[in-house]
């Protein structure tokens, strides 16, 4: 196991490099940060054990001592869950990744895209390989998704994905448990998936397998490709509203005369 590098603090963690930008991205959607008493604490990350070949990169990766552990415990989800653990307790290591932008405690609502300049791509990797997903749906459609309660991330995905792709995406909480979810589909999934799982990247096995296999799907003949939609802006809200008659309101905006009866409805009911 490397000895602490008297110069790590220059070189780890520099997240212009793609390695870590997709390992500080990884950590930061499922690792955590632990402090003890004093100067004492600890990072780590806890996986499914078919993943531990990621672990050992970001062992290999730390220039500070760190241990890979295994275990199989009983879980709500299963009864027999194999589980691997990266640990790492170096003072220097922490701060750095807590300057960085990895609270101490629960961080779920609180992360954000690192303030420094860093590998976007790879950075947002390691978020989905965290806590995203991606292949195909029930229907055989490819998709790309993330799941987060972190606003600042949800928004940075959006804003992201619509440089690369430009489909627009704006998402909310749901209601039922207040996170966030992002989803991509068919097309704009393929290209965000190669985007961000390109050759030699670092990634987990299976998801960089997914990445890959969604490239074959080929839409339909018949398969309609659905216009961009146009999002209704405060100055349309005001003529709707003036004008209070859907039919006139689908001439003026250039819109349909459905679209416009709802979009009239949910202002008067406040549903917007």
């Amino acid at each position: 196991m490397a000895e602490q590098d008297p110069s790590a603090a220059v070189r780890f963690m520099d997240l212009q490099d793609p390695r870590y930008a997709y390992m500080f991205g990884f950590l930061q959607a499922d690792g955590h940060l632990a402090q003890g008493r004093g100067q004492k604490g600890k990072l780590t990350a806890e996986i499914n054990a078919r993943d531990i070949h990621i672990l050992r990169e970001f062992q290999q990766l730390t220039p500070y001592y760190s241990s890979i552990t295994e275990r199989v415990r009983s879980t709500n989800f299963a009864a027999r869950a194999h589980s691997a653990t990266w640990s790492v307790c170096s003072l220097e290591a922490r701060t750095i990744v807590n300057e960085l932008g990895i609270p101490y405690g629960k961080k779920s609502l609180t992360i954000t895209p690192p303030r420094t300049d860093f590998s976007r791509p790879d950075y947002l990797r390691g978020i989905i390989d965290a806590d995203g997903s991606l292949g195909w749906t029930a229907q055989g459609y490819p998709f790309l998704a993330l799941t987060s309660a972190s606003t600042a991330i949800a928004a940075y995905l959006c804003h992201y994905g619509k440089k690369i792709t430009g489909t627009q995406r704006i998402t909310s909480r749901n209601k039922r448990d207040g996170v966030y979810n992002v989803c991509y589909y068919k097309e704009t999934a393929q290209r965000l998936a190669a985007h961000f799982y390109y050759d030699g990247c670092l990634a987990l096995d299976h998801k960089k397998a997914n990445a890959d296999a969604i490239q074959a799907w080929v839409r339909p003949a018949d398969m309609k490709i659905a216009p961009p939609r146009r999002r209704w802006t405060a100055k349309d809200d005001q003529e709707l509203l003036r004008l209070n008659d859907p039919a006139a309101a689908a001439i003026s905006l250039d819109r349909t005369e459905q679209s416009c009866s709802m979009r009239l409805w949910r202002l008067r009911t406040g549903k917007v």
